[in-house]
């Protein structure tokens, strides 16, 4: 495949096939730094020289009544997860400043686990944190709170909501592998609501939990044809107890490479993220995941795993000759 000359013809209107997409994302070895190319070329047409820079708290921990196999949160698997309520209004806002202020983040996202929230007492303390964070921050707001209904979603709105994140997680096709305690429609439905609601949408997903190279094509078709903005790929860092870690198979460097790279070909315009398990599964190779189409990571800590030093992440992306967007 001439990859630079595919590049060329998606910058002029024509798009990848699902044949084509699944060709680059098992491209060989030997031509991984050709794939890098065209898909570099496409990121900095729709982007630039510019990375975005997300920052997440984990707001509220534990006792999720869903049973996602990866998830180290869910009350159905034994993990060491921290459990704990919502953090307060204070506690939020302080997380969203401090991730602006010494991280450059431009997007901050309040997570919480569980199917969806819960009591009126928690979404008004989550309102509340994003009018104080879209009063006092240049800060996106964003928040990461499960399955919600369209009063939920307006509620959020008014208080400064921009985005909602809700990642499809995996591929329609493997989607009862991986979840049993709700449905991919579930997952869809909200990503639904909040578009007619007028938000921005970050939806994604999770890889290394035993989808084929094909799923992962069908993913990336599913999140183009839902037309979300952002598109956030994690990869599996397996934590004991959970039932994706038992005789889980680690996503080798060039093999996260081609996930991005091909994301990148099927949505050329969209912004790209390499997200969790970044700094295991692509180890030295960690700097080639922008080359290779993203442009947007997420720095400081995940939910319940520690991150990459901000201080390290902004060095590598000052050695790449980028810069962090404002």
């Amino acid at each position: 495949m001439d990859y630079l000359k595919l590049a060329d013809r998606v910058l002029a209107g024509t798009p990848v096939t699902r044949a084509e997409a699944l060709e680059l994302i098992e491209t060989p070895d030997s031509e991984i730094t050709l794939l890098i190319a065209g898909a570099d070329k496409l990121r900095r047409r729709a982007h630039g020289n510019k990375v975005k820079l997300c920052g997440i708290v984990n707001a509220k921990s534990g006792r999720c009544s869903e049973n996602c196999s990866f998830c180290a949160q869910s009350a159905r698997h034994k993990t060491d997860c921290k459990v704990y309520p919502l953090m307060s209004e204070q506690e939020l806002v302080t997380a969203a400043k401090s991730a602006e202020k010494n991280m450059s983040a431009t997007c901050f996202s309040f997570v919480t686990s569980g199917k969806t929230v819960h009591s009126d007492a928690e979404l008004a303390t989550l309102a509340s944190a994003l009018f104080t964070v879209t009063r006092e921050t240049k800060l996106t707001r964003c928040v990461s709170l499960g399955m919600l209904n369209s009063g939920q979603i307006e509620r959020l709105k008014k208080a400064g909501l921009k985005r909602l994140h809700h990642n499809l997680e995996t591929a329609e096709s493997f989607f009862p592998k991986m979840c049993t305690t709700h449905t991919y429609a579930d997952r869809v439905r909200t990503v639904k609501l909040a578009q007619a609601a007028g938000l921005e949408v970050c939806s994604g997903g999770i890889f290394g939990i035993g989808e084929s190279p094909g799923q992962r094509v069908e993913l990336a078709f599913a999140l183009k044809e839902l037309s979300v903005q952002s598109v956030p790929l994690n990869i599996l860092n397996p934590v004991p107890g959970t039932p994706a870690a038992k005789n889980h198979i680690p996503l080798k460097p060039f093999e996260v490479l081609r996930l991005v790279a091909a994301y990148r070909y099927v949505l050329p315009a969209q912004d790209i993220g390499v997200f969790g398990g970044r700094e295991i599964s692509l180890g030295s190779l960690q700097p080639l995941m922008f080359p290779a189409g993203a442009n947007v990571t997420l720095i400081g800590d995940y939910l319940t795993t520690k991150g990459q030093a901000a201080e390290k992440d902004l060095q590598m992306i000052s050695d790449l000759d980028l810069e962090v967007a404002r």
